[in-house]
């Protein structure tokens, strides 16, 4: 067993071999980087624009977006969804008189009349659809499920002159 260290045998000899396989390696990764890097770009994780979402006070688009939102966040969590949220957003969102025939309506037809379903949908989507007498009509497309595995319901929001709900039906006004 030979009893001399590397260091000791001779650093200069060893310090030359090593800076040689530095620049051979140096030189032939450089050039399979360069080769990987026009071939492999790496995927970035999201190549979409930021998304924005924006709207106007008193826009009924904007205003059931804003209700609808609010109302599935509030129904959302299963263990522990916010009932006093959704009561509230109810009674400040729906008209008094479309709120008791809405509750009417659920009870005969055991589901929640707002979102005309048992369960709460994982997207939804807020569309104007125009002017309707005095109101307007607007859709609102709740995506249930996931996957391959996915039901949509549409629902036309009637919203009164003063930017209430009046109703919700599964058929348009218009």
């Amino acid at each position: 067993m030979n009893s001399i260290s590397p260091v000791r045998r001779r650093p200069g000899r060893l310090a030359a071999v090593a800076a040689g396989v530095v620049l051979a390696v140096g030189l032939g990764v450089s050039t399979q980087v360069s080769a990987q890097a026009s071939a492999q770009v790496p995927a970035k994780a999201s190549t979409a624009a930021p998304q924005s979402v924006s709207g106007t006070p008193g826009q009924a688009v904007t205003r059931i977006a804003d209700f609808y939102g609010a109302y599935i966040d509030a129904k959302n969590d299963y263990t522990d969804p916010d009932v006093t949220l959704a009561k509230a957003l109810r009674k400040h969102y729906l008209t008094p008189d479309f709120a008791t025939r809405l509750t009417t309506w659920e009870e005969t037809n055991a589901m929640d009349g707002v979102l005309r379903a048992q369960n709460v949908p994982s997207q939804w989507t807020v569309t104007d659809n125009g002017t309707v007498g005095n109101g307007h009509e607007v859709v609102v497309t709740l995506t249930f499920g996931s996957g391959e595995t996915t039901q949509k319901t549409k629902l036309f929001v009637l919203v009164e002159r003063y930017n209430r709900i009046a109703d919700i039906e599964t058929t348009s006004a218009r």
